[in-house]
This record gives C-alpha cells, structure tokens and sequence, in this order.
C-alpha cells in the first residue's frame, strides 16, 4: 500500500512538471491586436507633438486605432492592417472594441516602406454610419484631414471642426498627418465572432453593447478619461 501511494505520488509530479513545462499559450490574433492598440492610443495620446489629440478625442463619435499600418513596394505600393474601433456612449462610456482592417492601393513608383501607428478620431454621425454598415471609404461622402500639430485644443471647442474624420499617425519615428484618401474601413467578422461569439456584429458590439470580453477592458480604461 505504501509504494502504491509513492508511486502515485510520484506519477503525480511527473504530470505537475509536464503542465509547468508547457510554454505558456499563445496570445490570439485578435488579443495582439487589442494590447496593441492599448500601447498605441497610450503613446499618441500622451505625446507632446500631439497636443490636440486628448481635446479630439473627447469629441469624437468613436476612435480606430491601427497599432500598425504598413505601406511600402516597388512599382505597386499598398497600404493595410488590422485595428479596432470603439465608439461612446454619453451614459455607457466607451464600447469593447470591434475589429476592422484598412485597405488601400496605388500605382507609382515607389521604393522601401513604413510601418504607422494610428488613431483616427470620427467626428460625425454620417461617418460612424458609414464604417459600422461596412462602407466606409475615405474622400466623396466621408472625408478625412491631418490631424493638426499644435498647442492643444480644449475640450469645448468645436471650432475648425469641419472632416468628419482626422488623422494622427506616427511614422518611421516622426509625427504627423498620414493621407488615407481612397482608403477604405471595412469590418472583420471572423475576428469579431472569433473573439465575442456567435452574433458579434459591429453594430451589436458597439451600439447594442450585447457583447463584452474582459481581456479587453485595459483598452477601454485607456480611453474612459476621454
């Protein structure tokens, strides 16, 4: 009975050392992209050359950040990557974020790249509707500007308000404006399925509120003094 017990026992630490020997599990896709986002927003909104950022941001409909746009090519240059969008609710504060990718494409000549970190401010109706029903594509109906470099903009102001969408993007290490024109926004519903559930839409994650994941509250806490 006594080596039965030993034997068990060391049979048990052998399976305790296999689990603790194990790597620790892989983040998903869709979690990289959400902690990188956090790191994201936390940078530029912080940032002295984006001074007028946080007073955008508290204006706005809703924010995309992409932690990493790449543009770059030879002959054939194009421009993409996964983000998340969250929008405000006056009494609900900031949504769980949804998951988009932007795409965009042109011809010239172009050698070499660059690697972005994003945040775009929506700031009218007519362009949340338009990237929550899937059709967002920048210049005509929805049109985006260069975030300014300044000295800050209060957060009552609404003066010099006049995209619906802004721009603020850091660049190869540089801060500034990035031109989006002809880019579109469009929804990843695998990824949102993916991370929330079956029926995770964007318009039921962001304006519904149906759907939650705590793993991405440190991403909303980042964004609720905004």
């Amino acid at each position: 009975m006594v080596r039965m017990r030993t034997l068990l026992t060391a049979l048990a630490l052998v399976f305790l050392g296999c689990a603790m020997a194990r790597p620790a599990a892989a983040l998903t896709d869709q979690q990289e992209i959400i902690d990188k986002a956090r790191i994201t927003f936390d940078k530029l909104i912080t940032s002295p050359e984006f001074a007028e950022l946080p007073g955008y941001v508290k204006q706005a409909k809703a924010v995309i950040i992409f932690p990493s746009l790449i543009k770059g090519g030879f002959i054939i240059g194009a421009e993409g990557g996964s983000g998340v969008l969250m929008v405000r609710d006056d009494k609900l504060g900031w949504s769980y974020p949804a998951f988009y990718t932007l795409a965009a494409g042109s011809l010239g000549l172009q050698i070499g790249g660059e690697i972005s970190e994003v945040v775009l401010t929506i700031m009218s109706e007519n362009a949340l509707d338009a990237v929550i029903d899937n059709q967002m594509k920048f210049g005509g109906d929805v049109s985006i500007a260069a975030g300014p470099l300044g000295k800050g903009l209060e957060a009552g102001t609404t003066t010099n308000l006049d995209a619906d969408v802004y721009s603020f993007a850091k660049t190869s290490g540089l801060f500034g404006g990035l031109s989006l024109e002809g880019a579109g926004v469009l929804k990843r519903d695998s990824w949102n399925v993916s991370y929330y559930g079956t029926g995770a839409t964007p318009y039921a994650i962001l304006i519904q509120r149906r759907f939650s994941n705590p793993n991405a509250q440190p991403l909303r806490d980042s964004l609720s003094p905004y």
